[in-house]
This record gives structure tokens, C-alpha cells and sequence, in this order.
């Protein structure tokens, strides 16, 4: 397996594909891979010749250090994961800071439409800023045909989109459906660190995404919103950071529901110092 540490040798070497014609999928992570990164690699083998995955922790999108410092770093199993998927259509690309930002390690200022002031944006500053500078970067070193994106991260996608879109970046985005555990728990790279108390409380999180859901389709946005504040409140382990129904298209909280628009219930909980994130269709 190919696993390139540098941008000039990985632009050599993409240089040499796509001279044979071949076409490139991409998968952009942080590492610590699990069965939906696996999917979105499976993905990308299935529309493309050869796939990318990037597995670089960036440190422009964290707005908490500690965050950043305990983020599992585990690129040797990483590798043997996707070798098990296949020997020779993966390249890796593992990069370090220096690599990809030299000497300045900031981000560049972005603006999505107001994409970016909502939800992960007005609880996590500079996030999505942190974001657009790693994808764009990503995509000027490796310029794939096609990038895959998992919807656990549905307000990423969409800033994504908007990047290209504004940027005018050659590439399609293909968002791909949230991989759960059994018990209906979104896999994350951060759920390793949960404690085990935590990890068998975490699941109420889906559980009650699902019961919003079907209390969507008989009362209000607010009157759903109530409910999920009442459940956390009274929950002795989790606590809710936020909980919103949106307008897919912008991303807004919704104030009054229209049956021509599409809306999505989004939420982020604290399980101790872990940050989970869901969301869920509502029609």
C-alpha cells in the first residue's frame, strides 16, 4: 500500500494517475478509522479506479486543546485497516502539520452564505473556517474527480458544497448515509474514549432523534424542542448543548413548518468531556 507523508511526492504520484486516465475518489479523515470511514472508502473503490484517504488530525478546526491533544492518533492500525479493503487501490496520504501549513498554522477566513453561523458554528468559533482551509487544501493537492463525506457531519457536507460552489472547485461531493453501531449510536473516532458508563448511556441520543421525529409529524418545531430539553434535563449522564430543527437548504432553526421545505433534526450532547453530534431526517 502506498502511504505518502509529503505533498510532493502524493502530487507525483497523482501526477502518474491521472496521466493513465484514472479517476480518483477521496476520503478526507482525522484517523482512527472505523466501519463508516470503511463505508465511504467502500464507496468511493465502487465509483472510482483509485481512492485517496487523507489521516491528518487538524489542528485549525479544534477550538479546545485538549481536544486536540487526546485526539487518537493511530495510523499504523489505520493502514492495516484499509490494506484489508485493498492492497492496491488505496493511497494514503499522512501528512504532517509542516506539510500542509508550514510555518503559519492558521486558517483562512470563509464565509458559506450564513451556512456557518448556525448550529457547530455559534458553539464552536472558527470551526468551519479550520474546515474550508484543510478540504480546499486537500483538494488542490489531490484533485479528485469525486470526495465522500458521511451526513453524521450534515452541516460539514453542506459547508463543503458551498466551498466548491464558491471557489468554483472541480470536484463532485457525494454525501453517504450515517453508519451506526447496533444500538443505533453515530461511530465516531471519539467514542473510543467514552467511558463505559458513558458508552451505554450514549445511545438514548438516537433513541430520542427517532421520538422527535415521529413527534414532528403532529406538533410544532418548539413543542419537539421542549421535549428534547425535558428528556436531557432529567437524563443523569448526558447534556444536551443543543437540539434544532433546521431547514435543510439553510440550515435555520425552524420558526413555522411549510410542507414544501425539508427539515432535519440536529443535536450535540456531552457524555462527560466527549462531544457527540447526530442528526436525523424529519420528512
Amino acid at each position: 500500500m502506498n502511504i505518502f507523508k509529503n505533498k510532493t511526492d502524493l502530487i507525483a504520484h497523482m501526477d502518474s494517475l491521472k496521466s493513465e486516465k484514472k479517476t480518483i475518489g477521496f476520503v478526507p479523515t482525522m484517523g482512527a478509522l472505523h466501519q463508516g470511514h470503511v463505508s465511504l472508502v467502500a464507496k468511493g473503490l465502487q465509483d472510482n479506479d483509485f481512492v485517496v484517504v487523507s489521516i491528518f488530525v487538524n489542528p485549525t478546526q479544534f477550538d479546545n486543546q485538549d481536544d486536540l491533544e487526546k485526539y487518537p492518533r493511530t495510523l499504523d492500525t489505520d493502514a492495516a485497516l484499509l490494506e484489508e479493503i485493498s492492497k492496491d487501490r488505496i493511497v494514503i496520504y499522512a501528512p504532517t502539520v509542516d506539510d500542509i501549513y508550514g510555518s503559519n498554522i492558521a486558517s483562512t477566513h470563509f464565509t458559506y452564505d450564513g451556512l456557518e453561523h448556525e448550529m457547530e458554528g455559534r458553539f464552536r468559533v472558527g470551526h468551519f473556517d479550520g474546515v474550508g482551509t484543510i478540504v480546499k487544501r486537500l483538494f488542490e493537492i489531490i484533485r479528485p474527480d469525486k470526495a465522500y463525506f458521511g451526513e453524521k457531519d450534515f452541516q460539514q457536507l453542506m459547508i463543503v458544497k458551498k466551498l466548491i460552489e464558491k471557489h468554483r472547485i472541480p470536484v463532485d461531493i457525494i454525501g453517504c448515509a450515517i453508519h451506526r453501531e447496533k444500538d443505533g449510536l453515530a461511530m465516531s473516532s471519539r467514542n473510543v474514549r467514552l467511558k463505559p458508563k458513558y458508552r451505554l448511556a450514549a445511545p438514548f441520543v438516537y433513541k430520542t432523534l427517532n421520538t422527535a421525529k415521529e413527534k414532528f409529524g403532529t406538533k410544532s418545531a418548539k413543542k419537539v424542542t421542549e421535549w428534547v430539553e425535558t428528556q436531557f434535563a432529567k437524563h443523569d449522564l448526558l447534556t444536551l448543548e443543543y437540539f434544532i430543527i433546521a431547514d435543510v437548504k439553510t440550515l435555520k432553526a425552524v420558526k413555522r413548518k411549510s410542507n414544501k421545505n425539508k427539515y432535519r433534526a440536529f443535536i450535540a450532547v456531552y457524555a462527560d468531556d466527549i462531544r457527540l453530534i447526530d442528526n436525523i431526517a424529519l420528512n
